[in-house]
């Protein structure tokens, strides 16, 4: 039977994002599965997947803070900004001190707008970049506003390797920060390595890798903390309780009358029944005088059933 939640894998290096889709719909046997933001074949950590009528959830949780750890390692410059890529030009790095890592890396703090790099999945024309940069063809040089609130060393520059943590919106490149530090630095540089530590509300420490995800749900084990129920998965936004005469209306896409709720118009909010399951994403339409009433409508209205 088809489950409904969101499942938090650790990811392991050398496949893809949609590898790991492809496997947990093996896994638990069902095809309605997506994931909340891509992670670069090399990459590991957190990947958040979501299964049947979570994927509905995706676009609230997509844009989340993320929080990366890796290591840039200077001197050495590649096409496709990390260790996958082809070296295109080497420097000597041992004139960077610490210093002038801490004074360029602070630099990248704020909101920018980045240079994507060549060798990315972006669209233009239906082509993706990088099937652009495969074929030898001339790039074109596209940007995105990103916001970065922590780009620092986490240890002792070691020969030329930096190990640091990065904080920053949805979207942001972390080997384009890579590459972009080393052009400041005038040695060059790529990103060795990174691995995805949290997504908002969510912590790699809770998520289990895809072979232990297996095991567990052959051996009919629980997956622990990293799977999330349907009415369980964190959200952007709050919660609120319908009685059973609103809980019929939402169940039939109709707007619902909520007391005591204090959002404005035009918030998000997700509806849960008597028993605490999630029965709809909603958002409010009217305030009804000037207190705590509010009208909601139903956005998505989810199927009853086990999650």
């Amino acid at each position: 039977m088809p489950v409904d939640g969101l499942l938090a894998v650790d990811k392991q290096p050398g496949g893809t994002s949609h590898d790991v889709v492809q496997r947990v719909r093996r896994i638990f046997g069902q095809k309605r599965i997506g994931h909340c933001g891509t992670l670069d074949p090399d990459a590991t950590g957190l990947l958040l997947v979501t299964l049947g009528q979570a994927t509905r959830l995706t676009r609230f949780l997509i844009h989340a803070p993320k929080i990366y750890e890796g290591i840039v390692r200077l001197g050495v410059e590649t096409d496709t900004y990390d260790a996958a890529g082809r070296v295109v030009s080497e420097s000597p790095a041992s004139g960077i001190s610490e210093t002038d890592l801490d004074r360029e890396m602070n630099r990248f703090v704020g909101t920018f707008e980045q240079t994507l790099p060549a060798f990315s999945a972006r669209k233009i024309g239906g082509r993706r970049l990088y099937e652009m940069a495969r074929r030898g063809e001339e790039v074109p040089e596209l940007t995105k506003e990103v916001t970065v609130w922590e780009f620092r060393r986490t240890g002792a520059l070691d020969a030329d390797r930096v190990p640091f943590r990065l904080s920053c919106t949805s979207g942001t490149y972390a080997r384009a920060l890579a590459h972009d530090l080393g052009a400041r630095l005038g040695c060059g540089a790529h990103l060795s390595s990174l691995r995805r530590t949290e997504i908002g509300p969510f912590q790699v420490g809770d998520a289990l890798d895809l072979e232990e995800i297996e095991r567990r749900h052959r051996e009919g084990e629980d997956l622990g903390r990293a799977w999330y129920r349907l009415a369980g998965i964190p959200l952007p936004f709050r919660d609120a309780g319908a009685d059973a005469q609103q809980e019929r209306r939402v169940r039939n896409g109709q707007t619902a009358l909520l007391s005591g709720f204090d959002a404005a118009e035009g918030d998000w909010v997700r509806l849960l029944d008597r028993r605490g399951e999630a029965i709809a994403i909603g958002s409010v339409v009217e305030r009804v005088g000037a207190g705590t009433l509010a009208v909601v409508q139903p956005r998505i209205v989810f199927a009853s059933g086990p999650s």
